[in-house]
């Protein structure tokens, strides 16, 4: 027998020292460690947080060992080939994907809040020519947070859902406007009459003296990575939103704290990683030495691209972004570019390799995703942005529930103390 709390059942079944198990809806159960303190003095000691479930989320699951990913329940292949990006954005903000009527309205929320305030443009001439586009968009979002003095009462339903749907809108022309403060080249204003993906690549690459004609190859191709990256369940920068948002902290700072994380090397930074492996590879024939010095412990080189902290298997994303390259470059008349050949051969022998299949070490998101930027034009150091501006849909859905779970509270992790125990001054 069973009994229900919240979204969560809470199981008969106990550990041997009387603590209860959750069940989610799929995935594995849960200890509910929340009385160990109390009852026995005791801590759990999980580096990392590998193995604890620090919240009850409803949108996204991830089964490693199977190599799936759903948003909301649907797998993220039949979302990424089936749908366009503002529909993804509404089912994870949501719940649910929308209605005709629904997409129309949501598309012209965004729309309505697309545009950054003329004093937020003038913020950009503060920073260097030379400043990463992520120190940029660190100040740029949090600096959001001293405007839009009619909705501030995030305790409501409505400014809570005007300030996400404010932050999805603004995110694509504060990416682009990083890039071309960067260059020199003024910063342009959205189109209404284009989509949000078509939208983002005439900000990046349109001339404010000529007209700018989407190609839809790449318009579906940015769609694509949108998709693939909204959302990716609890990863460190996720997981710092909403430890920020439980502090009750204001929506664009907390988003701002989830770019900073996403900015480190581990996380977002990995497709330019990647990229920079296979320009020093240069070539197939030089994949065996390669491998070969991978698999050598004693190597300081690593394999970049290949194994993921979640998954166990291939990572579903690796081959919806391999096919999508493939397609690009052919458009563009790069079938034979030494890159995408490189990462082919890297892939197939790795695969067949013993030593990666023992490993369980597949080719992830990031492995294609940096040739495929690079093929479309943009620079390696707005890699990561385009990452910041799908994940912003994640993290405001993350964003959203939380203010919406009630009797949350701060997070507040403890720690295992391994300092000095109690000693005075000397008299």
């Amino acid at each position: 027998m069973t009994k229900q709390y919240a979204n969560i059942v809470v199981s008969d079944t106990q550990t041997p020292n009387g603590l209860p198990i959750l069940k989610g809806s799929i995935g594995p159960d849960a200890v509910d460690v929340r009385t160990l303190l109390g009852r026995q003095n005791l801590l759990t000691y999980d580096p990392g947080f590998r193995s604890t479930a620090s919240c009850e989320s409803a949108i996204t699951y991830i089964d490693g060992e199977a190599g799936q990913l759903l948003y909301r329940g649907y797998p993220i292949e039949e979302l990424a080939t089936r749908c366009g990006f503002s529909e993804v954005a509404h089912l994870l903000m949501y719940g649910e994907l929308p209605a005709s009527e629904q997409l129309s309205g949501f598309q012209c929320k965004i729309n309505e809040y697309n545009l950054l305030h003329d004093q937020v443009l003038s913020f950009y001439h503060g920073f260097r020519r030379d400043a990463h586009p992520m120190a940029v968009m660190v100040g740029v979002v949090g600096a959001l947070s001293a405007f839009y003095q009619d909705s501030q009462d995030y305790s409501r339903d409505e400014d809570q859902h005007k300030a996400a749907i404010r932050l999805v809108a603004k995110m694509p022309a504060i990416a682009a406007a990083s890039y071309t403060y960067s260059i020199g080249r003024p910063i342009r204003h959205p189109d209404n009459n284009l989509d949000y993906a078509s939208n983002f690549l005439q900000m990046m690459f349109g001339k404010p003296n000529e007209p700018y004609h989407v190609d839809p190859v790449l318009a579906r191709a940015i769609e694509m990575i949108f998709i693939l990256h909204a959302d990716h369940e609890q990863n460190a920068s996720t997981s710092t939103v909403r430890m920020a948002a439980s502090s009750g902290a204001n929506p664009f700072a907390c988003v701002a704290s989830g770019i900073a994380t996403l900015w480190g090397p581990a996380h977002g930074g990995a497709n330019e990683a990647v990229l920079t492996m296979l320009e020093d590879i240069g070539s197939p024939d030089r994949i065996p030495e390669i491998v070969r010095r991978a698999k050598d412990k004693n190597d300081p080189f690593r394999l970049m691209g290949f194994g993921h902290r979640v998954y166990r298997n291939y990572d579903p994303r690796a081959a919806l972004i391999r096919d999508t390259t493939r397609q690009v470059l052919a458009h563009l008349g790069m079938e034979n570019s030494p890159l995408m050949a490189t990462a082919l051969e890297l892939e197939r022998v790795a695969l067949e390799d013993d030593y990666f299949i023992e490993k369980k070490l597949y080719p992830n998101v990031d492995f294609y995703s940096g040739i495929l930027l690079r093929a479309m034009g943009f620079p390696s150091r707005m890699f990561t942005a385009v990452f910041a501006v799908a994940r912003t849909v994640g993290w405001v859905s993350h964003w959203l529930e939380l203010k919406q779970q009630a009797g949350h509270g701060i997070d507040r992790p403890r720690q295992l103390y391994t300092g000095p125990t109690l000693r005075h001054l000397d008299k």
